[in-house]
């Protein structure tokens, strides 16, 4: 039973109405999905998501195949069903296939050595509070990441960890 009241973009808080409205408009279905419509009931929550969310769309350079790799292995780590759905959806629209997906999200081997190198990076990161060991770092260095895309690898696990922290602590129902 999810614990925090789920909200249409009409019932929402006044704050998080226009928020809420622009997330139904980019929606497949036209409404949010029940995540957003748990945040909205916090202006504070929605705003701190969406503004992750824009700042992956406007600043990210990796590409959205790379992007939803790390979304994934992350989602996998923090171990949230409802993330992993999501996650695993936008992989796939990217061209993942599913043998990949599953290894993303338990962190074996996907046959892209490159991707494993950058997701594994995440993975530890999630499980170990931002905490990822020299090894780890330099393989992914050594697979030809470089620091800058390292750096914005953080986003997206900084990204995933927000949605999916939020989606254990409100007991969201799935909707996906």
């Amino acid at each position: 039973m999810s614990r925090i009241p789920t909200h249409t973009v009409e019932g929402a808080p006044t704050a998080s109405r226009p928020l809420l409205q622009k997330i139904a408009q980019s929606s497949p279905t036209g409404r949010p999905l029940n995540v957003h419509a748990q945040m909205a009931h916090s202006p504070a929550v929605l705003a701190a998501y969406l503004s992750l969310r824009n700042v992956t769309a406007e600043y990210g350079t990796l590409e959205p195949k790379v992007s939803w790799a790390l979304n994934l292995a992350t989602a996998g780590t923090v171990g949230n069903d409802y993330m992993i759905g999501i996650a695993s959806r936008f992989a796939r629209m990217n061209g993942w296939n599913e043998p990949q997906i599953a290894a993303l999200r338990t962190g074996t081997p996907t046959g892209d050595t490159n991707i494993d190198a950058l997701t594994r990076v995440v993975r530890e990161a999630a499980a170990n509070s931002g905490n990822v060991t020299d090894a780890t770092w330099k393989a992914a260095r050594e697979s030809g990441w470089s620091d800058t895309q390292l750096a914005e690898a953080f986003a997206y696990l900084g990204l995933t960890v927000f949605t999916g922290y939020f989606l254990n602590y409100a007991q969201t129902d799935s909707d996906v």
